[in-house]
């Protein structure tokens, strides 16, 4: 039987971060209280964010969680 593909966790949140007069990677972690590194590695897809990070992350840019992260199956 083949193995059923896992979901994977998309974002846009480099794109937002953009958008937002040019916010910076360590600007948006202090913001919502993780390292830059943990922003670069979410950016990057390697990094799956709890729901309370991606919570914060959503009222950073003032965005549903739905607009920012995507589960693509």
């Amino acid at each position: 039987m083949p193995r059923k593909k896992e979901p994977t966790l998309t974002n846009c949140d480099r794109d937002l971060r953009a958008a937002a007069s040019g916010m910076t990677q360590q600007e948006l972690a202090d913001r919502v209280g993780v390292t830059r590194q943990t922003i670069v590695a979410l950016e990057g897809g390697a990094y799956t964010p709890s729901l309370a990070l991606a919570l914060r992350i959503a009222r950073v840019f003032k965005r549903p969680t739905d607009d920012i992260f995507r589960l693509d199956e």
